[in-house]
């Protein structure tokens, strides 16, 4: 029985009529016995509508293949059905295959991983390259006394040096009353409660007081370095310095890096001693031990060696914040967002580094006997 929209005359396999949505499943049903005639001479002059529907099916018949060359071959046939019908056979063509996608899950998280890597290298690079050129510009500058930028330097030291005194006084305090309270507590079982002076003593002289002053600047005065020439990065000024023949690294980098050189060293000891207060006053009110033991204790058992080494890995660690904080800075792009990221950035680096050497000196130190 001939069907409504496939017939053969001829040897050639005519479709016809309306081949869209609505008749779908009647057009699929007569469709199934030609599905294998895709090498068939095939007209397609006489089909009066097609969509998408449609021409799916049309394409069962025909082939991708020879549905993406349509308009050698049916040339008589509308444009835009020759279109339809082209789109819908490269689409076919690369279909989604979710099997081969779920099998690379682990080969694109390693990509993904390498990738971060590489990106993490190339970081690293380009921080030893601006250390390098921070370093050559110092030693070029401190030849050229005309060329300090005093003014710059104390205003800077004011900033991040003298406004944060509060805020690592307050912050070391409270620390040093837990670690007395922590250490109370676990020497307490011991009947060695006096102890906790030594440990608030060691803790603060050594780590606590230069690690957590660092951690502060890191996070108040490093994303302030980086925000302010990122913006001066995104509205051209450091382009307007070059352009007058100024260097940006010694008019803008070095009085950030000797102010940092200068306020960390000083908060660090500021740090120090307000642990050890928070610690004597948890003493004093927890243990019943009087002030004057406390103080003696501290003389008798904790040597200037500890001071003097918490103390050296002040001025690393102010560079270091001082030089990820301007490297940021000018990498900004010019966008809001790209200020954003870029002082997230320096705070995460910042922080990272600055631990990862506080480890390192610990390991030293210790090799040393120090």
């Amino acid at each position: 029985m001939p069907s409504e929209w496939i017939t053969r005359q001829d040897e050639k396999l005519v479709l016809k009529g309306e081949w869209t949505l609505a008749h779908y499943q009647r057009l699929k049903d007569a469709c199934a016995p030609y599905l294998e005639a895709q090498s068939d001479d095939i007209s397609l002059v006489d089909i009066e509508r097609l969509d998408t529907a449609g021409a799916m099916l049309v394409i069962d018949i025909i082939g991708p293949e020879k549905a993406q060359t349509v308009s050698d071959w049916a040339s008589e046939l509308p444009k835009e059905q020759q279109a339809l019908l082209t789109r819908i056979a490269e689409a076919m063509e690369a279909p989604l295959d979710v099997d081969q996608q779920n099998s690379k899950r682990i080969t694109d998280a390693l990509a993904n991983i390498g990738e971060h890597m590489v990106g993490l290298w190339s970081q690293q690079r380009q921080l030893l390259g601006f250390i390098g050129l921070v370093l050559a510009t110092l030693s070029h500058t401190l030849l050229r006394p005309r060329h300090w930028r005093l003014t710059a330097t104390v205003a800077h030291i004011q900033q991040s040096g003298l406004n944060a005194v509060p805020i690592v006084a307050l912050l070391t305090f409270m620390v040093g009353a837990v670690v007395a309270f922590l250490g109370a507590t676990v020497l307490e079982d011991f009947g060695a409660t006096v102890y906790t002076i030594d440990l608030v003593a060691f803790s603060f002289l050594r780590e606590f007081g230069v690690l957590l002053a660092a951690i502060l600047l890191a996070g108040r005065t490093a994303s302030a370095f980086t925000a302010q020439l990122g913006a001066m990065k995104s509205n051209e000024e450091i382009d307007a310095l070059q352009a007058q023949g100024l260097d940006p690294i010694e008019l803008l980098v070095l009085p950030r890096v000797m102010a940092l050189l200068v306020s960390l060293p000083l908060l660090a000891f500021v740090g120090m001693i307000s642990g050890l207060v928070g610690g004597a006053l948890v003493a004093v009110l927890s243990l019943d031990i009087s002030i004057g033991q406390f103080m003696t204790t501290l003389q008798k058992d904790v040597s200037v060696v500890h001071f003097l080494v918490g103390l050296s890995k002040a001025p690393v660690f102010a560079f270091v914040i001082a030089v990820i904080g301007c490297l940021e800075g000018f990498k900004v792009s010019g966008s809001a967002q790209s200020v954003g990221a870029h002082t997230t950035s320096s705070v995460v680096q910042s922080i990272f580094m600055v631990i990862l050497i506080d480890a390192l000196a610990a390991l030293f130190f210790m090799e040393m006997g120090w």
